[in-house]
């Protein structure tokens, strides 16, 4: 039986990780900010729950600690306010915490670890499919610290013959996602009768629903796959579309008000990338 090591796993995407995890024949050991016992217990194949005030400042001794008899660590756990996330000076903890997370997983013998990127890492500058090599060129503080992150970890686990897989998200919706974003404030306002501001909507997006990406990152994570990872649809759609088609749920189109926010310049108009095929493990 593999032992998995799973950080973030009350949050948004590392909840579904979890979910896809208990499925299969592992042993899980969980790090979580706070007490979950409760949503925790419905899960017969958690190990050990192990608490933190912060993952991100604790010291060498206490990850070693943490990362023994451990095969498989999957890292989902980062800093992602809805709004303030993108320059949080935040990111640069989490970078740090990241680092020597990982050198602690290294000395104790782990067979893989598994981090997780975002799509805002790529050269977004121009309308094509992003593949996996495609271009780098980061312009948020965030996106900067997870390059970093995997360049760095990259070079460190291949000269310590470490399995490394960096997963890359798209565009996420779903259960429990924050009431900040799109889709929630569209489920939200809608059935309500409340009209939602919105830009032209003409951006193109790869949107994914957080428990089909969360199985994913597990799959990916117990399979054969290595370097970085598409997290994605493979598909494009505009943001006039999903608006759209969510409020023919409700039959509230003429709430949607379109134009009513300015478009972000800097808002890149193509982000859809192109799937990575997940390897199973023989």
């Amino acid at each position: 039986m593999r032992r998995i090591l799973l950080t973030g796993a009350t949050g948004f995407v590392g909840k579904q990780v979890l979910k896809s995890l208990a499925k299969e024949d592992v042993s899980i050991r969980v790090i979580t900010r706070g007490t979950h016992d409760h949503f925790f217990a419905q899960y017969k194949n958690i190990s050990e729950v192990i608490q933190t005030n912060n993952l991100f400042t604790e010291s060498i001794i206490w990850y070693e600690e943490v990362c023994q008899d451990v095969d498989i660590i999957i890292h989902v756990a980062w800093y992602a306010e809805p709004g303030k996330y993108l320059e949080s000076p935040l990111n640069l903890e989490c970078l740090a915490g990241t680092l020597n997370f990982a050198k602690s997983a290294c000395k104790q013998g782990i067979k893989k670890f598994v981090g997780v990127g975002t799509c805002f890492e790529y050269d977004l500058t121009n309308s094509s499919p992003l593949d996996i090599n495609a271009p780098l060129n980061p312009q948020f503080l965030y996106s900067i610290a997870k390059v970093n992150a995997f360049l760095l970890l990259s070079k460190y686990f291949k000269n310590e013959n470490i399995d490394f897989l960096w997963t890359r998200i798209f565009y996420l919706y779903g259960e429990d996602e924050d009431e900040r974003r799109l889709v929630a404030v569209l489920r939200k306002k809608l059935p309500l009768g409340e009209p939602v501001d919105l830009t032209s909507g003409t951006q193109i997006r790869d949107f994914m629903d957080v428990k089909i990406a969360g199985s994913m990152i597990a799959s990916a994570a117990m399979g054969m796959n290595v370097g970085p990872f598409n997290v994605c649809s493979g598909e494009g759609q505009s943001i006039r579309e999903l608006a759209e088609n969510i409020a023919d749920e409700y039959g509230k189109k003429e709430l949607l008000n379109f134009g009513a926010r300015e478009d972000n310049l800097a808002d890149a108009p193509y982000v859809v990338g192109l799937k990575t095929k997940i390897l199973d493990a023989p």
